[in-house]
């Protein structure tokens, strides 16, 4: 049996994580899932007890730097949802310093 190749559709790199983020839904508290890849067009995550909106907030935490990006849902599957990069979420008197 030969194995056949699939082409890959990604436009970007994807790197296999299992980094905690929470979920940002409207002005409720953030709720916890897990990043299973990341790459700089999107997310995998994977997430248990709620469902996630077509468009949310991803807060991401590391190395000291906390970050909040928007996302939009590509696909669904269980409890893993698939998701695109929109943006980086600007907070007024977040200006960088220099």
């Amino acid at each position: 049996m030969t194995a056949v190749k699939v082409a890959e559709r990604r436009r970007a790199r994807r790197r296999l994580v299992n980094r905690a983020a929470k979920i940002q839904i409207g002005s409720a508290l953030p709720r916890d899932c897990l990043i299973t890849d990341i790459s700089t067009g999107g997310v995998r995550l994977h997430i248990e007890g709620f469902e996630v909106p077509d468009e949310f907030v991803l807060r991401i935490s590391g190395e000291g730097v906390a970050r909040e990006c928007t996302y939009r849902v590509v696909w669904r599957l269980g409890h893993e949802v698939g998701a695109r990069f929109v943006g980086i979420v600007q907070r007024p008197g977040a200006a960088a310093r220099g």
